[in-house]
């Protein structure tokens, strides 16, 4: 079946060396075997964009595609004898792996593969010596604390389940006095052949019998069973830096699971959940209250007393404060957690409405109510002129 190399590579007809090397190096990096292990697919993409660099990366074998399109390069065709690996009268394909060295090697000695290896976190799959070691998993760890702690910071004792290195063998899952040995079956190595796959190559899978490390327990240690790690229960010191908030993460580094075969542990992260208080609430550095204002004091103004998170202090209402202004006290809010201003504590006037009065008081107010005119209710009066206008009679 013919191919479209430009399509594969996901450029035009027209398409300079430059970019040719660029969507190549794109695509070969996404789908290349030792990212994504197991996955035959990518794995078939990967050798499919390395035939389509390969011709159009050629002027020659551009050219000859040009003009006879893909079948004139299979295998038994004009321009190549077996596909990738052979040679044929117009040279053959070769090795996608070769042409990704070609691509990311020439440094050190170092192939394309190996280079690759170092990117991911794994080895070459056509060379490499040994297996490190696993990275022990993240945890987490939700720590409820309360308002005022989220705003001064506090030490914590906190306690925890996780596997950590068996004392008894140092990780190494080997009884006292042995150690692992070398894996007969793949030499150490970690690695065997699965033999050829399409385009002749030749690719390599995981050891079953060492599972890739290169190394077999013959005498497992008692206390962890041979997988150089237990369960333990653990505590641990955490530091809450003043300014925190839900949803915070502290990073405790090298808590987290312990790694296997001699791999370094994992990370803790302590998710911070800060709970609610029955006075105070947050609005990024603010800190928001409210405090009840009798009629009086909210009309004359008048001093009053407010609660902060440092204790108590008094505050001056200014005269004709009306319900729902928000007045403020300087520097009374949350730190910020890297460095700057610390925030603001906003006071909400709420005006109470008196309850419960007696028929006497009733009167008396009401008598004052009578007392006032227009003046001395400007936002009543601007609304009636509002409705008014909207609703004539």
């Amino acid at each position: 079946m013919a191919k479209d190399y430009y399509q594969i590579l996901g450029v035009s007809k027209t398409a300079t060396d430059a970019e040719l090397k660029k969507a190549y190096r794109k695509l070969a990096v996404k789908y290349h075997p030792d990212k994504n292990p197991g996955d035959k697919a990518a794995e078939e993409k990967f050798k499919e964009v390395s035939e389509a660099y390969d011709v159009l990366s050629d002027p020659k074998k551009r050219a000859q595609y040009d003009q006879f399109g893909s079948d004139y390069f299979r295998p038994g065709g004009p321009g190549g004898a077996g596909g990738f690996g052979g040679q044929g009268q117009g040279g053959g394909f070769r090795d996608p792996y070769d042409i990704f060295s070609q691509m990311f090697g020439g440094r050190g000695g170092m192939d394309g593969a190996d280079i690759f290896g170092q990117m991911f976190g794994g080895g070459s799959r056509r060379g490499r010596k040994s297996s490190r070691g696993q990275r022990g998993s993240d945890l987490e760890y939700r720590l409820d604390i309360s308002f005022s702690d989220a705003v001064f910071g506090a030490e914590k004792r906190i306690r925890l389940s996780k596997h950590d290195i068996c004392t008894a063998c140092s990780g190494t899952g080997a009884a006292a006095g042995s150690s692992r040995t070398a894996c007969s079956r793949c030499g150490g190595s970690g690695q065997i052949a699965s033999g050829a796959g399409m385009f002749g190559m030749s690719m390599a899978q995981p050891c079953p019998s060492c599972g890739g490390t290169g190394t077999v327990n013959t005498n497992p240690c008692p206390k962890c069973s041979g997988t150089g790690r237990v369960n333990v229960n653990k505590e641990l010191h955490v530091h809450i830096p003043a300014g925190v908030n839900t949803g915070s993460k502290l990073r405790i580094s090298r808590e987290g699971e312990a790694g296997t075969n001699g791999g370094e542990p994992g990370n803790l992260f302590v998710v911070i959940n800060v709970l609610p208080d029955p006075v105070f609430t947050r609005q990024d550095r603010d800190i928001i209250c409210e405090v009840p204002v009798d009629f009086a004091t909210a009309a004359c103004g008048g001093i009053v007393e407010v609660p902060t998170l440092a204790g108590r202090t008094r505050l001056r209402v200014p005269e004709k404060t009306q319900s729902g202004v928000m007045l403020r006290l300087k520097g009374k809010g949350v730190p910020a957690l890297k460095g700057g201003e610390r925030g603001d504590q906003l006071v909400k006037i709420v005006v109470e409405t008196p309850v419960g009065l007696s028929a006497r008081q009733k009167e008396l107010l009401n008598a004052f109510q009578a007392s006032l005119g227009d003046s001395n209710n400007p936002r009543r009066k601007a609304y009636k002129e509002e409705l008014e206008k909207r609703f004539p009679n």
